[in-house]
This record gives C-alpha cells, sequence and structure tokens, in this order.
C-alpha cells in the first residue's frame, strides 16, 4: 500500500485558522467530521505515513476519497458547527454515543392549563419540566407517591381529565383520591398552579426551607387546637423528608454540579453522568460509545457534552470532568451561551467532588463490563464471533474451544501465568489454570514454559497408571488430596484446545510455536494479540490479521485475553502478599492482625521495606522494640 493519498491536499493550501473539515468517500457521504484550532496542524496528522498511523485512522484515511475544510472565526463557532454537522450527517466514523434508554423521568407538563406529574422515557415534551433521570421505574413512582401527599396536584392523562372537566365529575383517579387537579372540584385553576409551582421548586432546589415553614405551621395549628390542619403539615413535612432522604447526600447542600466519569479501552467507552441538586444525586445517566476511531479522552468529553446539553437539556453553573479537554474554554463559552450564564469546566483532583468522581468511575466500569459481557454472551453474536475468527485465522472449523495464556510478575520476580477456558464463547470458569513459574529469562520464555507444560497433557501416554504425569503447578483451590479428584482435572486438562491465544505479539507466538511443535500435537490453530492496536498475530506471519474494531470477533478475543490478565494478575498478588507475611510471620510478636495493621498503615510492601524504625514504631500496637526487630530482619 503506497503511503501518498491521492487526494492530499498540498500543505499551502489548508488554512491555519480554527474550521471544521469532513472526509467523504466515493459516494459523497462524509465519513468523519472533525473541528481543529488550527486546520493544517490537525490535518496533517492525518497524513502522515500510512504505517505510523492507528489502524482505526488508517482505515478511515484509506476509504475516504477526498478532504475539504471550512473556516471559521473562532473555536466556538468551530465547536457549533461541528456539532450541527454530527448531528445532520451521521457520521460513522465519529463517536456514537448510544444512550441507556433504561433511564425514566419525572416530568410536569407545566405547559398544560392545570400540570400533571407523570412517568415518562419521552424526552422533549414541550413545556414540560424534568426531574431525573432515576434509576429505576419504581423509584419515580415511589417520589410522585410521597410528593402527592405534601403538593396534591394532578396526575390523570389529557384524555381523562378532558372529559371529567365536561362532566363536571371527578377522574376515576380523583374519585379514588390518587389525581388533586382541578377537575375534583376541590382546588381552582389558580390554586393547583400555585401548588405545582411550589412542587417544581421544591423538586429542583430541595430547599429546606419550605420543610421548616410547614413545621411552623405545625405547631401553630396545634398551638391553636386547630389539629386537622396540624395534621395535615405533619404529614406533608414526613413526606418531604422521606424526599430527602431518598436522594444521596454527597455534597454540600448548596452545590450543584452535573459529574461525568468515563471508562475505556480501545474498542469502547462507558460514560457516567451524576446529576448533583442541591448537594444530592438527583439521577443517574449512563452511554456507551464503540469507537471506530482512536479518540483521546478529550474528543470523547467534546462529544459527551454534545450528547448531554442537547436542545432540552441546561448545563448548571459547574461541570466536573475526569479531565479538561484542550478546548475548554472553548466548550465554556458554548455552554454558557446555551444556558444564558457562565458555565465552568473543573477537573476534580482532591476533596469531596474528587471522591464522587471515583464512584462514578467505578459505576462507569462496571457499565463497561456489563457491555462487554452481554455482548460477547449474546448467543447470536457470539455464533458470528466464532465464525468470523474461523474465517480470519483460516481454520478448518470454528473455535469451539480456546483457549488464552497471559503472564504476570513483579520487575521479574514471583513470576506467575494463567491459562483460561472459553466453549462456545463463554468462560468456563471451573477448567481454569494458575501456573508458578520458579525461573524465567523473559515473558517469551515464560510462555515457553508453561504451554510446554500445558501440552504435554495432549500427548495420548502423558498419563501413566503409575505415574505422576508432568509437573504442573496449577495452583487449584485447595490441596487435591484425593486420587480420583487429581485424576478427573487430568482428565479435563486433556481437553484439546481449537485454538490456543497468547497475550503478545511476534515474540511471543514465536515461543508459543516452539512449545507447540516440540510437543508433537497437531490440530491447533495458534495466534497472538497485541495490545496496543488489538492486531492478531499469526506465526511466521509478517503482517497481522486486522478485525474490523467493532466486530463480534474481535470482542470476544479480547474478552478472553482480558480475563487472562485478570487471573494471573490477581494470583500474582495473592503470591506476593503471602511472601510478605510469611517472611513477617518469623518475627517474633508480631502475628497476623499486626502484619495486617502494618500494610494498611504503610500502604505496600516497598514502602514498609524503605521505611525508618521510628516510623514502623509510629504504628498502632508496634513499640520501639518490635519496630527495630521488624525494620533489622526487612533489612536483613
Amino acid at each position: 500500500m503506497s503511503d501518498a493519498l491521492s487526494y492530499r491536499p498540498k500543505t499551502g493550501e489548508i488554512p491555519t485558522t480554527p474550521g471544521v473539515y469532513r472526509f467523504r468517500d466515493a459516494t459523497g457521504r462524509i465519513l468523519y467530521v472533525g473541528k481543529a484550532k488550527n486546520l493544517r496542524a490537525r490535518l496533517s496528522n492525518y497524513f502522515a505515513p500510512l504505517h505510523s498511523l492507528h489502524e482505526r485512522t488508517r482505515r478511515m484515511v484509506t476509504t475516504a476519497t477526498g478532504v475539504e475544510w471550512t473556516v471559521v472565526g473562532t473555536e466556538v463557532e468551530a465547536l457549533q458547527l461541528e456539532w450541527m454537522w454530527i448531528n445532520e450527517f451521521d457520521p460513522p466514523f465519529n463517536v456514537q454515543f448510544k444512550d441507556d434508554k433504561s433511564y425514566p423521568y419525572l416530568a410536569v407538563t407545566l405547559a398544560d392549563e392545570a400540570p400533571r406529574a407523570l412517568v415518562t422515557r419521552t424526552e422533549g415534551i414541550k413545556g414540560a419540566r424534568y426531574f431525573g433521570p432515576y434509576p429505576k421505574v419504581w423509584a419515580v413512582h415511589e417520589t410522585i407517591e410521597l410528593m402527592l401527599k405534601a403538593f396534591p396536584i394532578r396526575t390523570c392523562n389529557t384524555a381523562n381529565y378532558k372529559r371529567a372537566m365536561q362532566s363536571g365529575k371527578p377522574c376515576f383517579a380523583g374519585q379514588i383520591g390518587r389525581c388533586f387537579g382541578p377537575c375534583s372540584g376541590l382546588v381552582s385553576m389558580e390554586d393547583h398552579r400555585a401548588i405545582v409551582n411550589e412542587f417544581v421548586s421544591f423538586m429542583s432546589s430541595h430547599d429546606k426551607k419550605l420543610i421548616n415553614e410547614l413545621t411552623q405551621e405545625m405547631k401553630d395549628a396545634a398551638a391553636a387546637q386547630q389539629y386537622e390542619i396540624a395534621a395535615k403539615r405533619r404529614d406533608q413535612v414526613r413526606a418531604l423528608n422521606a424526599v430527602l432522604e431518598k436522594s444521596a447526600v454527597v455534597l454540600r447542600d448548596n452545590v450543584d454540579i452535573d459529574l461525568f466519569a468515563i471508562e475505556q479501552d480501545e474498542l469502547a467507552a462507558a460514560v457516567q453522568l451524576f446529576i448533583v441538586r442541591g448537594g444530592r444525586i438527583r439521577g443517574v445517566r449512563g452511554w456507551m460509545v464503540d469507537k471506530e476511531l482512536d479518540v483521546t479522552t478529550s474528543e470523547l468529553i467534546d462529544s459527551m457534552m454534545r450528547t448531554a446539553y442537547n436542545a432540552d437539556a441546561l448545563p448548571p453553573r459547574e461541570i466536573v470532568l475526569p479531565e479538561l479537554p484542550d478546548d475548554a474554554e472553548a466548550l465554556e463559552t458554548w455552554l454558557a451561551e446555551r444556558a444564558g450564564r457562565k458555565v465552568r469546566l473543573v477537573a476534580a483532583q482532591r476533596g469531596e467532588k474528587a471522591a464522587l468522581l471515583v464512584t462514578a468511575g467505578n459505576n462507569a466500569k462496571q457499565a463497561l463490563m456489563l457491555y462487554k459481557t452481554r455482548r460477547s454472551s449474546d448467543f447470536v453474536a457470539r455464533s458470528k464471533a466464532l465464525e468470523d475468527i474461523q474465517d480470519a485465522l483460516e481454520m478448518p472449523a470454528a473455535p469451539l474451544r480456546m483457549e488464552c495464556y497471559d503472564v504476570s510478575h513483579l520487575s521479574g520476580t514471583n513470576i506467575v501465568a494463567s491459562m483460561v477456558v472459553f466453549e462456545d464463547g463463554l468462560p468456563r470458569k471451573d477448567e481454569y489454570r494458575r501456573f508458578n513459574i520458579p525461573e524465567s529469562t523473559d515473558d517469551t520464555d515464560s510462555i515457553y514454559q508453561i504451554l510446554s507444560r500445558r501440552l504435554a497433557y495432549l500427548k495420548p501416554d502423558s498419563f501413566p497408571a503409575n505415574a505422576a504425569g508432568p509437573a504442573l503447578n496449577a495452583a487449584a483451590d485447595g490441596d487435591q488430596n484425593d486420587v480420583a479428584q487429581v485424576e478427573q482435572k487430568r482428565a479435563k486438562f486433556k481437553y484439546q484446545p481449537n485454538l490456543l491465544i497468547v497475550d503478545g505479539g511476534q515474540p511471543q507466538v514465536a515461543a508459543a510455536k516452539r512449545a507447540l511443535a516440540e510437543s508433537g500435537v497437531t490440530g491447533i490453530q495458534l495466534c497472538g494479540i497485541a495490545k496496543r492496536l488489538e492486531e492478531i498475530w499469526l506465526p511466521d506471519s509478517d503482517y497481522p490479521v486486522i478485525l474490523p474494531r467493532n466486530s463480534d470477533a474481535l470482542f470476544l478475543i479480547q474478552r478472553i485475553r482480558d480475563e487472562a490478565h485478570r487471573f494471573a494478575i490477581t494470583h500474582q498478588r495473592i503470591r506476593r502478599r503471602k511472601d510478605i507475611s510469611s517472611i513477617l510471620a518469623e518475627i517474633a510478636g508480631l502475628g497476623p492482625a499486626r502484619v495486617k495493621v502494618l500494610l494498611q498503615h504503610f500502604g505496600s510492601v516497598s514502602r514498609l521495606k524503605v521505611a525508618s524504625a521510628a516510623e514502623i514504631a509510629d504504628v498502632r500496637g508496634i513499640g520501639p522494640v518490635l519496630a527495630e526487630s521488624i525494620h533489622a530482619h526487612l533489612r536483613a
């Protein structure tokens, strides 16, 4: 493939001003829309030598047949124009957020003659005021139930309301005490509107001032022996307090922010939005995105802002992000224009907002894991993935049993490896194995060792009746003293895989090929997956196999690789903890409880080793004499 793209414009032809650029294919379809502060500097990145480009970017520029640009005055104008064109043309290589539709809203139809409260998943109801989103539908119904006790407003639908107003009889919901609109005859239009305004005001701010006022009215009514009014105010106070208690308090009462967290890998990203009003998490919203191009966190944030603050959603005064985008100032200006007031973007580094950002990040991590698990577990997607892997690797049959291997160590010590098994595209955790490697020169040598040991079990004569078999340290759960159980495990270990996957590129695949050749076992396909570009390497191949970025096949291979890495690193950490615990246990007077306290205090073994005797003595339960013993023992 030539490095020269026929449609590449001359460098001098590209302006150095802000603007928006578009890549098109042969049919004229827009493939990608981007913005730039300096068009020449930005576009030159796409026309670098093809071999130096990321695979996804290379695929986009080679698919395109032309590029064009539009010059604008400022970065803000570029941001606005980019947003408009992305919505209009829906380019396939731009970030496409998939909104999680499981989140319902509480809406109040302020534009209606008699506004009502309803549960809806539909955004954009004209004149409606939205609250949420809520994590579950029952949470919205529960909130409405409590709020109606304090602010009885209409809940019936439009048809029932019109019928009741025409007939002069309350709707069915009103007859059973579930609707308190003007059709009930208990309130006038003006009084109902006033109650609705109080409903909206409290839901917007969760201000305790109203609760204090109602509490005072309850006391005054009780003092005047107006017990029915006092009981009504008491019920209202209880209902409002219940609403407040069901909103998680995370920040100070005067804090109104939107907080975003992003968790991503090479193929997908998960976004979590925490909506905090009055110091409470009022709603949670999530998006998933399949990353077609190698986009940065800054570019993801730009796209995320456009998705979050559409025509019906206005930003608060402060937005907390995992990091500030490159065009933070322009983005603040664009958001301020939408909100009609100043909007500030901040990257929380410490304090309560940073702690909340960690929580949102954990939610995003779980969302990404769940998305990948569900996608790879779907039967249709799984079957298609196995067929695509078969075609891509030119296998005679689909890889119904795949085994993946990964090596983990700490600066060359505590070397361990893992083997994970997927059958029919699903994990078989009962057949996972862990390996301890006493000595190794590097990762390739470790791969060769573990595969040699594993492949020995596939030989017909590997289990003589009176022999122990190859020395495999599988670190299974518990000691298997029962001979029958041992033989059962060995029998499972002899199942031959269709595909062996190693975590790594050409060197790791070469080491695995050597082990496979020396074992004499045939009928097994071998490949490696390189982390940086998610490339699939075959033995003796100068070029990798590139699977489509959004394909189920690549998702499945990536998942089995990630599972092998997780399994290996978990075992390596357990061994490390056992090693330091056994070393410290040799010290007289130092039991498991004190070892735990020491490790919690210093945070890591390396910090404990470099600590002085005086610093160790400062730990709760460790005196000067014991501290000297610990210090001397670790130094020795």
